[in-house]
């Protein structure tokens, strides 16, 4: 049999700050042995510990599901879970040195600052040494999984962005591929009473509406977050001033007004109240989860609806069929009592086709590999297929990686509310005052 070295240099973990003093270093996360018998042989006994964000009892089980499938090729390793972990807790147990031995995230917006501060294990080195190809993976989700050169995480399931529309207020109308048409469809589509009052809306372009964040709109105009220095591009890159001028002309439509009274009077976007349940809205961004919260829904799985990537610039047609991924994240944190058999673990739910399609079915989340997109297995009807496609459409983006990825969100979001309600007289102006804000807080990051 022929093993591979369990060290690997240049896998040192960085201090994270705020860690308390005194801790013994943790192993190193090492390459696994690669017999060319069974691998289940290659790892002693032992009990890991995996954090992750699943709630509901469906989501658990089908995590637990994928996990059996590892415990299969690794019968001696005993996977104990925890679940509904969020970030600050997995941040918080990786400083006080309580780390588990893998967690998982729903979100990528801490990526960067888990890489840059070593509080997840550079998986860099394991990845080349066990002859993964993460070409396999689109180039978005690839980048949500590293900075600066560290591949702190892997990608387990994504999500992906496009448009929902309901076939009977589409009126026989196709839907949008530019955002010319989106517009000229809202204004034909949209019902109001006597007195001005919307009854039903064709398109909400309110940046305060459920899915409707910069990050996710952002790819209808090609729009950049940052300089390749990591300074903030809003305020420079003209894209972010055409989406804002078309969706501003069509709030000032509605009036804005009207429209916030219309947006404050709708149900939950989690609950069967949703607007787009209730045919109070035609068309709707969202994400490829919808499908199956539409089919799960008692009172909306009889909906007649339909899916397609989001309409985009008129001057940008090659971005048609794009859109925004992002996904879960899953690691080893520093300190992990048994980084080897983490790393075993991860690689199975991240790489083998079988549970990424496992997981896939029971969670309706995009699987991230090319096989298990293309698998038999994997369920895809139209409308989860034109979430497939998105993810793997060239021209697809995530949020560039940033250690303040959340405050620069937060930066725009809060502006553009101010811009929407027609507070903002110069649109240049105040995109360079976001700059700034994203910029110095840069500077006091050591950016």
């Amino acid at each position: 049999m022929r093993f591979v070295p369990l060290a690997v240099a240049g896998l040192t973990v960085l201090a994270l700050t705020a860690c308390t003093a005194g801790k013994e270093a943790p192993p190193s996360l090492g390459a696994q042995p690669k017999p060319s018998g069974s691998a289940s042989q290659a790892l002693p006994a032992a009990t890991i510990e995996l954090w992750h964000g699943f709630q509901t009892d469906a989501e658990v089980k089908a995590f637990e599901e994928a996990i059996a499938g590892f415990n299969k090729k690794f019968p001696q390793i005993t996977v104990k879970t925890t679940k509904a972990v969020q970030d600050d807790q997995i941040t918080q147990a990786i400083r006080s040195g309580k780390a588990p031995d893998v967690a998982a995230s729903f979100t990528t917006d801490n990526v960067a600052l888990w890489c840059k501060t070593g509080a997840f294990q550079d998986l860099t080195a394991v990845v080349k040494q066990d002859g993964i190809d993460l070409s396999v993976l689109p180039a978005a989700s690839r980048s949500y999984t590293e900075f600066e050169g560290k591949r702190c995480m892997m990608p387990l399931l994504a999500d992906a962005y496009g448009m929902f529309y309901n076939k009977a207020l589409m009126k026989g109308n196709e839907p949008p591929k530019t955002l010319s048409e989106l517009t000229r469809l809202t204004k034909e589509l949209t019902v109001r009473d006597p007195d001005g009052t919307i009854k039903v809306a064709g398109f909400i372009s309110s940046f305060q509406y459920y899915e409707n964040s910069p990050s996710h709109l952002a790819p209808m105009v090609g729009a950049k977050w940052y300089n390749d220095d990591g300074t903030s591009a809003i305020g420079s890159d003209p894209a972010w001033k055409q989406l804002l001028t078309w969706q501003k002309e069509l709030v000032d439509w509605y009036g804005y007004a009207n429209l916030e009274k219309f947006r404050r009077s709708l149900g939950d976007e989690w609950g069967s109240a949703h607007p787009f349940f209730k045919g109070k809205v035609a068309m709707i961004v969202d994400g490829e989860w919808r499908n199956a919260m539409i089919a799960n829904d008692s009172k909306a799985k009889s909906l007649d609806y339909g899916t397609a990537p989001l309409p985009v610039a008129d001057d940008k047609p090659d971005l048609y069929g794009s859109g925004f991924t992002a996904g879960t994240v899953i690691g080893v944190p520093k300190g992990a009592k048994n980084p080897q058999h983490a790393w075993e673990l991860i690689k199975h739910l991240t790489t083998d086709t079988d549970s990424l399609v496992t997981l896939s079915n029971a969670l309706r989340n995009v699987p991230t590999t090319k096989a298990a997109m293309e698998s038999p297995r994997l369920a895809a009807d139209a409308n989860f297929k034109t979430f497939l496609d998105i993810f793997a459409h060239p021209k697809t983006s995530t949020l560039p990686a940033s250690v303040n990825s959340v405050f620069n969100q937060d930066s725009l979001s809060t502006f553009l509310v101010t811009w929407e309600k027609g507070a903002v007289k110069d649109l240049d102006a105040g995109l360079k005052g976001v700059d700034k804000r994203i910029n110095d807080k840069l500077k006091l990051s050591g950016g």
